[in-house]
């Protein structure tokens, strides 16, 4: 019998609310039968809601929260007026206590970091958390870190960074040593600023059984594929991030003028709709929701604001995927040998 993997569910964060959540945990559910669901939320609101899907109802519990953290609180402000009585808090917190595997969110990014950080705590020997996204390439998909968990890193930070990274990539890509590689502005060692020449030194003198470093990287490798796991600081991974969403955005725009601007290019669409609906799933920003928070001591996922139940299905996936397949042990294990990976 295959063990249940218990989800902690914000059923009150994101653009759109409970409705969202509880279609989405329903769609996860027909994928994975062994789910099981924990709403917190309004239970006015949620509890219609889930009642109206009778295989997802007979697999969860609702738990009343009566708050909800707002979207544009600070995260200050979201521990003050939320925590242990929020939505977001109380998922986060029932991982803590082991009622739950993962939790997941969609609200507040900046105050599910912070609460998660207080409630979880790090793990030992991991000093910032990072947000990992799994990002589109022309190879098939990568990971990159941290794409706005912190501002700034020194490199003992990228290092661990590049150590987490690789850890969440044996699991999703299912390759047993991926390889790493450091943003930067060339591929030159002598390029970029001293903490990053000083982890690309670290890691390349290290010994990692789990990890296989490349060197730098620049912005158009990410695209590419170069390599499996990409390592950046907070600032310019979220930029990175909303650029490379901007730019998808635009070409689908592009596209859309250009096949509408004349009759032959209409006729040129009919005759290859095929095509272009392979490219609109290919960028299907839904199949890669779910950024994973690293660092913590327990699995939070979060989901974007303003994804659809396909989007919520996909990021409970990620969760599932990070719990069987023992996220934390992993990154455990890599730490373990750092001391003797790692020298100087």
């Amino acid at each position: 019998m295959i063990a249940p993997v218990r989800i902690a569910l914000d059923a009150m964060g994101g653009d759109h609310g409970p409705e969202v959540i509880v279609s989405g945990a329903a769609l996860a559910l027909a994928q994975r039968p062994e789910l099981s669901f924990t709403f917190f939320g309004d239970e006015a609101k949620v509890a219609p809601l889930v009642s109206a899907h009778p295989q997802l109802a007979g697999v969860s519990k609702i738990s009343h929260a009566p708050v909800a953290v707002g979207m544009d609180e600070k995260p200050s402000q979201a521990l003050r007026n939320g925590r242990r009585t929020s939505s977001m808090w109380l998922a986060i917190e029932a991982v803590k206590k082991g009622q739950a595997d993962a939790a997941l969110s969609a609200g507040n990014t900046g105050a599910l970091m912070a609460m998660a950080k207080i409630c979880l705590q790090m793990m030992p020997y991991i000093d910032r958390p990072a947000i990992a996204a799994i990002w589109p390439t022309l190879r098939g998909e990568s990971l990159v870190l941290d794409v706005g968990a912190t501002i700034g890193a020194d490199a003992a930070h990228l290092v661990d960074l590049a150590i987490m990274g690789s850890a969440m990539a044996r699991i999703v890509f299912g390759i047993e040593r991926p390889t790493v590689g450091l943003l930067n502005i060339g591929t030159e060692e002598v390029k970029g600023i001293e903490e990053i020449k000083t982890a690309s030194r670290k890691l390349r003198e290290a010994v990692w059984p789990n990890l296989d470093y490349r060197g730098f990287v620049e912005g158009n490798d990410i695209g590419k594929g170069t390599v499996d796991v990409v390592v950046t600081e907070g600032f310019a991974g979220n930029i990175a991030l909303k650029t490379a969403e901007g730019t998808a955005k635009q070409i689908s725009a592009y596209l859309r003028q250009a096949m509408s601007s004349s009759l032959r290019s209409k006729l040129g669409y009919l005759l290859a709709r095929g095509a272009f609906a392979a490219l609109e799933a290919k960028m299907d920003p839904r199949k890669v929701n779910g950024g994973v928070f690293l660092g913590l001591d327990g699995v939070v996922i979060k989901s974007h604001g303003g994804s659809d139940a396909i989007g919520t299905a996909r990021a409970i996936e990620i969760g599932y995927e990070m719990v069987k397949d023992e996220l934390l042990s992993k990154i455990q294990e890599t730490l373990a040998g750092r001391a003797s990976a790692t020298p100087g």
